[in-house]
């Protein structure tokens, strides 16, 4: 029987070793690190803040919280659910040392400093106790993961009894006409943005090529069932173009 070393996974429309994976996307986010937001900004015409906005309102988080946010990158999540809370802690985990460098200097700025940890890591094998955190975020990052199913049980062990998940990922659109349209948007305009702006077409393409390999809403929810979480829902956003998945550990 082979074992994980043998297996393959996607990277864009590219089947690689599992094995590989990480250390491309690894290099893909150490590329882009310092126009990061600036690309996330210009891809989406500005939307993700009002897809983020979505989230943190379903989310509500509460004064004294303790978040972890994985694949948190320059921390935006992170700064906005404190911000919500009032008081807490939260824990920036991301898989690249470079992201989490434009993250402390967002931090530093924004006088977050002593409220935020930042922590290089895996989100498939995660350097914490169980039951440590209120709260789990991830946000256009599941789909980078290299098996998203380890991610979400280890989502379920790190969470505290009533602790919730909460998952901010492109997704797919139900009606096929209006994804044909997201689409050609997609592969034709965000590398070419990608090469003007952060001087990097291919780890854009990659970027655009990993959505279109990402699980539909109801396959998501499902994992999402599978790792343990109750109560677990989506909610669409911008018809389809992301979506966010909550689930609760019981």
């Amino acid at each position: 029987m082979s074992d994980k070393t043998d297996s393959t996974t996607h990277f864009g429309f590219e089947t690689v070793p599992e094995g590989e994976k990480a250390g491309r996307v690894r290099g893909v986010f150490s590329s882009v690190a310092s126009r990061y937001d600036v690309m996330n900004d210009l891809m989406s015409l500005g939307i993700h803040r009002i897809w983020k906005d979505a989230m943190l309102d379903w989310l509500a988080p509460r004064p004294g919280q303790k978040l972890l946010d994985v694949a948190g990158g320059t921390g935006d999540i992170s700064f906005r659910f404190l911000r919500r809370a009032g008081s807490g802690h939260a824990t920036v985990l991301d898989l690249t040392e470079s992201m989490l460098d434009e993250g402390r200097k967002r931090a530093e700025a924004a006088e977050l400093g002593d409220s935020l940890d930042w922590v290089a890591g895996d989100a498939m094998a995660l350097p914490f106790e169980d039951a440590s955190f209120d709260v789990y975020t991830i946000s256009f990052g599941i789909r980078n993961v290299t098996r998203p199913q380890e991610a979400l049980n280890e989502a379920f062990r790190v969470l505290r009894p009533g602790g919730r998940l909460m998952v901010l990922e492109f997704s797919q659109l139900p009606n096929p006409a209006l994804q044909k349209a997201y689409d050609l948007y997609s592969f034709n305009v965000i590398p070419r943005m990608g090469e003007v702006v952060a001087r990097d077409r291919d780890s854009y393409q990659y970027l655009v090529e990993s959505i279109r390999n990402f699980p539909d809403q109801e396959t998501f929810l499902g994992m999402v069932r599978a790792a343990g979480f109750e109560n677990a829902k989506y909610r669409n956003l911008s018809m389809g173009v992301a979506a966010l998945h909550s689930g609760w550990k019981l």
